[in-house]
């Protein structure tokens, strides 16, 4: 007979062993159930690949429709921003894995004593690539919740009118229309289109800012040339504040050349003001011209003020309309298009790669941009484009350590550059200034960019060339001021006995 004690200290152990393998059955059941239930990359992969097609689907329904509800344009902005950002991070990633195998290439061609250094890139590799997988089912994750948000909306774009039919590639639809403004431009339309009641009397004011070379007057000029802008004023006029220092405002109109002029159909007589204020205006000066302006206007009519002073918006009867400089992911976007044209950038990763890369150090840039995004989908070579990206590395870099700023920023603030010349280093062109004018303005016949990276010989002394005709309204064309110097060398070079 077992004793009593004996047989409690059995059953205890029994059910001790029974309780510790149940445990460890437990937890090699969840370790398999998280390890299966781990997203592989590839999976992550090919679901945002498959979500930036659903959200692009719904956006480019959007474009081409006349949506006139704010709250709409601002969710079908969040989910352009979602797709931008997920385009940027999908692209990065594929050009890492292609930066990656080629330094794993490198490395295995080595000896065999590099086999330490071959575990540690091993190490960095999968680090870097566990960082970027993050990266990746984040952007998923929040694309995907996005369109959830506006699935109901996708079906409410069916009730707003086409604007047009557009048959075309998008990056012949981004060469004849101005990139990521759609809200933006959606605002001044229904500010131009929105008719007062009778008993208003008030002259409208919207202020249009934000900073130098953002694409103030290209967003005007864009919303201006619209076929109901035109319909709906009778004339539209295009000043600037350097005109009515000492003038009354209404002698100013009755002399200028109106542009986009249209016959008096309208019985009203509507008309539109844009004027392109040029620094701070005296507010006293302002009150005396808006009460002048709104003793001889028609009724009806409206005045569009552009400036890059954010002071201009309590000039304003109603919110002001500001622009900012696109994101480094939409300017990606616009840059890739550009770029690859009709061409897959997905056959051409390395080119891919060589084109983000020349994209980050543009900063956004908009018309050397497109201007150097031309020019390499003209010379589609992988020499010339690794040429060209090494020249402007250098150059940036050069430029940040000299003056302390990217050459992109300066460019922008339209304050004096050092460009260096691709085919010959020992010479640098200095940029002055930068100016605009219309396409009806006899502009200068040297191009910068032949300059820079052509074998064009600039004239001696101070010259202005051409840095862009921008093919959308207002069709400005940009040219600089500049001056092509000699690198001096500072040290004496030795002479060999």
């Amino acid at each position: 007979m077992v004793p009593h004690n004996r047989l409690s200290i059995s059953n205890f152990s029994l059910h001790f062993q029974a309780s510790v393998l149940g445990e460890l059955a437990s937890r090699s059941i969840n370790f398999l159930i998280n390890k299966s239930s781990k997203p592989k990359v590839l999976d992550v992969e090919t679901s945002l690949q498959r979500t930036l097609l659903q959200a692009n689907i719904i956006i480019n329904e959007a474009i081409g429709r006349q949506i006139t509800n704010q709250a709409i344009l601002q969710q079908l902005d969040m989910l352009r921003d979602a797709m931008y950002q997920g385009c940027y991070i999908l692209d990065t990633f594929r050009y890492q894995c292609h930066d990656e195998e080629n330094e794993k290439d490198q490395v295995v061609t080595h000896s065999f004593s590099l086999s330490k250094v071959n575990s540690l890139k091993g190490i960095y590799f999968s680090n870097r690539r566990t960082h970027v997988l993050e990266q990746l089912k984040d952007a998923l994750d929040n694309l995907s919740s996005m369109i959830l948000d506006v699935k109901e909306l996708a079906v409410f774009l069916t009730g707003y009118p086409r604007l047009y039919h557009q048959p075309y590639s998008m990056h012949l639809l981004l060469s004849k229309c101005m990139f990521g403004r759609q809200m933006e431009a959606q605002l001044v339309l229904n500010f131009l289109l929105h008719r007062q009641p009778s008993v208003a009397e008030e002259l409208e004011v919207l202020p249009v800012i934000g900073p130098s070379k953002v694409g103030k007057s290209t967003l005007v000029a864009h919303v201006c040339n619209d076929e109901r802008v035109r319909d709906h004023f009778s004339e539209i006029v295009f000043v600037s504040s350097y005109d009515f220092k000492d003038e009354e405002l209404t002698c100013i109109w009755e002399r200028r050349v109106k542009k986009y002029q249209k016959s008096l159909l309208n019985k009203d007589g509507r008309m539109l003001v844009v004027v392109d204020v040029a620094g701070d205006i005296n507010e006293g000066e302002w009150k005396r011209l808006y009460a002048a302006s709104k003793q001889s206007m028609p009724t009806g009519s409206k005045i569009i003020m552009i400036s890059q002073s954010d002071k201009i918006a309590k000039l304003g009867t109603t919110r002001a309309v500001t622009l900012k400089y696109l994101s480094e992911e939409e300017y990606w976007y616009f840059f890739k298009t550009l770029v690859f044209g009709s061409n897959d950038p997905m056959m051409q990763l390395r080119m891919s790669d060589l084109a983000m890369e020349t994209a980050i150090m543009l900063k956004g840039c908009l018309f050397y941009g497109a201007n150097i995004a031309y020019m390499l989908r003209d010379n589609f070579d992988i020499h010339f484009w690794c040429k060209v990206v090494s020249f402007f590395r250098e150059l940036n870099k050069w430029h940040v350590s000299k003056f302390g700023e990217y050459l992109a920023d300066v460019l922008r603030q339209n304050k004096p550059a050092h460009l260096g010349r691709m085919v010959r280093s020992n010479e640098m062109i200095v940029v002055y200034h930068h100016y605009e004018c219309s396409s009806q303005e006899e502009v200068p016949k040297i191009a910068l960019s032949s300059i820079m990276y052509g074998s064009v010989k600039p004239p001696s002394g101070r010259f202005e060339a051409l840095v862009w005709r921008s093919p959308i309204p207002p069709y400005y064309n940009y040219f600089c001021n500049c001056e092509v110097r000699d690198l001096k060398t500072t040290g004496a070079k030795r002479k060999r006995s």
